[in-house]
């Protein structure tokens, strides 16, 4: 069982579909970044790091391991996921379109629309009966026409593609992270620690991340409520990253492909070729242990490039250093 949208499912994408590796699907207009409005970047040593899973645990199809000693080049990474505040610079900047808004419908977790909208929306399945069509939903109506970001701009920014964040990246002078990239940054300097804080998921019974609390689907712990909370929140990792899991999935530059740590290279690895999904990594706010555990460093997931959800944003990465 899983928490995530199946590419079948999305009128975003369809098997097969592939976006161009660099070129963004409705290219942004030729306006620069100010350095004020972009997220705060942390450089990253780099260097060699054991990297994904010998664990029986996961999904097999995801492709952890084995684990393997890879090397990554110096390179930056935003300390936070993009936000809301910073996503709507880039729009207003370039009058962008997010591939939501021009087919008119996302997907949104039931719990995230209020009760009276639910009766009246499509479900798309019967095994995932948790995630709604809803018509107008998009980063700036994450629950559909009514919702808004006014009072969450600190919130990372949802209902992005990848072909989405490519075209924000691509504004701001910055890139997605690869794979490699990603998992460095989230172990924070620890070796093969299963969180970006250590192996205990609770340590001392305090929670380190926002994933879902309660019982999947319909029983949320009281108190917590479903859905992306302040993108800087608890501790920063080793590296002086927030919530490298947790919250929001976060895009990947690589094509997924399952054998990932078969076939790829140990030097800055990396996978090019158009398999009709992309990377993601870090699990939501919806992921628990009784049925997705892939807020893991090592966990992988895809979905195609076109898609987009109320639980899926991105985070950039930069070859400079910091600014």
């Amino acid at each position: 069982m899983s928490c995530c949208v199946p590419a079948w499912a999305l009128p975003l994408a369809w098997p097969g579909f592939e976006a161009p590796t660099s070129v963004p699907s409705q290219p942004a207009a030729s306006v620069s970044a100010p350095g004020s409005l972009l997220p705060r970047m942390v450089h990253l040593p780099g260097g060699r790091f054991i990297m994904g899973s010998d664990a029986k645990e996961g999904f097999a199809e995801d492709g952890e391991g084995p684990a393997r000693e890879v090397e990554v080049a110096p390179f930056s990474m935003g300390e936070t996921t993009v936000t809301n505040r910073e996503f709507r610079e880039f729009v207003r900047a370039t009058h962008y379109i997010t591939d939501a808004e021009q087919a008119g419908t996302s997907f949104v977790f039931y719990l995230q629309v209020d009760p009276q909208r639910r009766a009246t929306m499509r479900r798309i399945s019967r095994e995932l009966p948790w995630w709604l069509e809803v018509e107008g939903a998009c980063w700036q109506r994450p629950q559909g026409p009514g919702s808004g970001i006014q009072d969450s701009l600190d919130h990372p920014v949802v209902h992005v593609s990848w072909t989405d964040a490519s075209a924000y990246c691509a504004w701001a002078g910055l890139r997605l992270p690869t794979e490699a990239q990603w998992e460095y940054a989230a172990r924070g300097g620890l070796v093969q620690a299963r969180y970006p804080w250590g192996d205990e998921f609770e340590p001392g019974g305090q929670r380190q991340c926002n994933t879902w609390q309660g019982v999947f689907p319909a029983q949320p712990q009281p108190g917590w409520t479903p859905g992306p909370i302040a993108a800087r929140s608890f501790e920063a990792n080793g590296y002086g990253l927030y919530q490298m899991v947790g919250n929001v999935w976060q895009w990947c530059a690589d094509g997924f492909n399952p054998r990932y740590h078969q076939e790829t290279a140990v030097h800055d690895p990396r996978v090019d070729a158009l398999t009709g999904r992309r990377a993601q990594r870090g699990g939501s706010f919806l992921c628990h242990a009784s049925y997705c555990d892939r807020y893991r460093v090592a966990a992988r997931a895809s979905n195609a490039p076109m898609s987009a959800t109320s639980h899926c944003g991105f985070r950039v990465a930069g070859d400079a250093p910091a600014r």
